[in-house]
């Protein structure tokens, strides 16, 4: 098949062959009606170089190895200062709006930033984290933030463009994303120019990226998925990125029918919503050819639901640390394996740790995933122990996943390590035994966490989201997970919640869970 053909929703056949244009006219970012063709973002992204570096009156001026906070919603302006601090041999370091001010500041003293560029969405949360002590020196404000902050689109307009050549190699920083704080303690962790140069490739031998696509981004930008999923991929072979600011299951649906949406990332938890939206019937999803996710596998009837709607599902596996691809599911072969994470990345090496601490080849047994390339970070911001403590046989990181892969190379990831719970002995995984949730009628979602126990050392208790209108009971799931669960993995105890807690990539935050059981847990 050729580089520029386009393939058919299911894979099977192709779209008329069309000739890619990668030009400067051409749209890169698009949000609302805001247009930046290639030429615009490059000369934007050189101009607000120029701002940075200058600095005013002494205060901020940013120079290589600086690095330069973002806090905002979506924005294309985002990745123009992404671009610019690149440009300066800086990093960026886009923080998560949705923290509250003190874990704001928090981040900033953690990162250094002496410079903090302001979006839109977040005046009083700025306010509030600078009256906080932290580093920051100068506040430049795209928005409209109450506080002492230059007019960043002014003094955009009027700068000239940065012309200078910084030499930055692959192995240098190029940006800082806090790991999602599931386990309460956020570490930013280091990817280089390297980083995001490798997963883009690896991306690239995955999904047939082309200059006509529109790839929908909504995942937020301060998580990985938000810029190494699709997004630079897309950049790279002269696609257009559709921005939106945030998710909601309606106006998804209605701007992939609008703007003719070719692909885009998401968690589970939003293809649920999709299909439980009363427009999903009627939605126009004809111009999609891949949605690819990541985070949790999505439940039989949900992946179906997709399929039958002539949509090419694609799971795939990743971390913060690797920028963050490491497997994926060819666009051919995944329909007949729904809960399978696929195969590993083109530039990706993968292992697992045996029972004896030694590294052992995928499929031997299972064991803890390892993972090794030159797409992984450069270990964590100013953490040299905690970097240290990822690594096995001296260029292995350790994932903390449980893996499991068949003779074909098509892995499953069983369950994080930390989350086995080990009950009289035997080992419990709770993505088993929650997926044997979901399956049954009148369970939304579920997570399943450790609870200690004098008799047994611990035992699983089950967070249970009902279906609306569902009127289960914890004797009615008892008597449905008899025969399909083993006993000892049927969990001790149901609480049934409206929501289960999730972060901003859409993952169930365990430690709130685990802190329900067990007060007094952080980690």
């Amino acid at each position: 098949m050729g580089l520029f053909e386009r393939r058919g929703n299911l894979g099977v056949g192709t779209w008329p062959a069309r000739r890619a244009r990668i030009s400067p006219t051409s749209a890169s970012l698009v949000q609302g009606d805001t247009t930046r063709a290639y030429a615009d973002l490059a000369e934007r992204s050189a101009r607000l170089a120029t701002v940075l570096r200058e600095g005013a009156d002494g205060r901020g001026g940013v120079g290589r190895g600086d690095r330069v906070a973002y806090l905002g919603t979506n924005d294309t302006r985002a990745f123009e200062t992404f671009f610019a601090a690149g440009l300066l041999g800086a990093v960026f370091a886009p923080l998560n709006f949705r923290l509250a001010p003190a874990e704001v500041s928090s981040l900033l003293r953690d990162c250094g930033a002496r410079t903090l560029v302001v979006g839109h969405g977040v005046d009083d949360l700025v306010v509030a984290a600078l009256a906080q002590e932290t580093p920051v020196e100068r506040v430049l404000s795209f928005g409209s933030a109450p506080v002492a902050a230059d007019d960043l689109e002014q003094e955009v307009a009027q700068a000239a463009p940065f012309t200078d050549v910084v030499d930055v190699v692959l192995e240098d920083p190029a940006l800082l994303l806090y790991t999602s704080g599931t386990t309460g303690h956020p570490k930013a962790a280091v990817l280089t120019h390297g980083s995001l140069t490798w997963n883009t490739f690896n991306q690239l031998g995955h999904i047939d990226f082309v200059s006509t696509d529109r790839i929908l981004c909504f995942a937020p930008l301060f998580h990985a998925v938000g810029f190494g999923q699709s997004t630079l991929a897309t950049l790279f072979k002269g696609g257009t990125i559709e921005m939106l600011d945030g998710f909601d299951a309606g106006t998804v649906l209605r701007t992939i029918a609008e703007r003719r949406i070719t692909g885009m990332a998401v968690v589970p938890t939003m293809l649920q919503m999709m299909v439980e939206h009363p427009d999903w019937a009627d939605a126009d999803l004809s111009s999609l050819r891949y949605v690819n996710y990541g985070g949790s596998p999505a439940t039989e009837h949900i992946s179906r639901a997709w399929q039958e709607r002539g949509v090419v599902l694609q799971q795939g596996y990743g971390m913060t640390e690797a920028a963050p691809g490491v497997y994926m599911a060819p666009n051919r072969g995944g329909e007949d394996r729904p809960v399978s994470v696929g195969v590993p990345h083109f530039f990706t090496d993968v292992a697992v740790l045996g029972e004896d601490g030694s590294v052992r080849p995928v499929g031997t047994e299972q064991g803890e995933l390892l993972v090794r390339g030159p797409h992984l970070f450069d270990g964590y911001w100013e953490r040299p122990e905690a970097s240290a403590e990822t690594v096995v046989d001296g260029s292995w990181f350790r994932s903390g996943d449980v893996l499991r892969a068949d003779p074909d190379g098509w892995a499953y990831v069983v369950d994080r390590v930390k989350d086995i719970v080990i009950s009289g002995g035997e080992n419990i995984y709770p993505a088993e035994v929650e997926a044997a949730l979901v399956a049954l009628e009148g369970v939304r979602s579920a997570a399943v966490v450790a609870r200690p126990d004098d008799r047994w050392g611990e035992v699983g208790v089950a967070f249970v989201e009902r279906a609306p209108g569902s009127t289960l009971t914890e004797d009615d799931l008892r008597a449905r997970l008899d025969g399909r669960l083993a006993r000892y993995k049927t969990p001790a105890q149901f609480v049934f919640v409206d929501a289960l807690p999730r972060n901003a990539s859409g993952k169930v935050l365990r430690t709130d869970l685990r802190g329900r059981v067990n007060p007094g847990e952080t980690a």
